[in-house]
């Protein structure tokens, strides 16, 4: 059971990316493109309708629009577009990833808000 539920998330992240590549093909409807760019954003946003600090209907929210969201997407999208498009987002998916690119950016973020919090310590110190 664990291991469908784990296979399915891992599905429903693979075609949100696709979906996302999709709505950027020409040869995509403009409605579905319209509805893709919507589901996109909101499986990919920080903001929810119900943020998660509420009790189950702030979980229940993602696990019930996102995935209906993406269901709607896939059937306007014509099917080869939609293949296409999953493979792509897998084959992005097994890239790999670079620790010290994310360690160089952290850093950098760190560096510039201690930067910035020191120029406003000195600017309202000074007064």
């Amino acid at each position: 059971m664990l291991m469908r539920i784990k296979s399915w998330a891992r599905n429903i992240k693979t075609d949100t990316h696709a979906v996302y590549l999709a709505a950027r093909d020409p040869r995509v409807p403009w409605f579905a493109k319209v509805l893709a760019i919507a589901v996109a954003a909101y499986a990919l946003s920080p903001i929810d309708l119900i943020p998660d600090f509420v009790p189950v209907l702030g979980y229940l929210d993602d696990l019930i629009i996102v995935p209906l969201g993406i269901w709607l997407v896939v059937a306007l999208v014509p099917g080869e577009v939609m293949a296409e498009y999953r493979i792509k987002a897998r084959e992005a998916a097994e890239r790999p990833t670079s620790r010290s690119g994310m360690i160089a950016i952290i850093v950098l973020w760190l560096a510039s808000a201690l930067l910035l919090g020191w120029l406003g310590y000195r600017y309202w110190t000074r007064a």
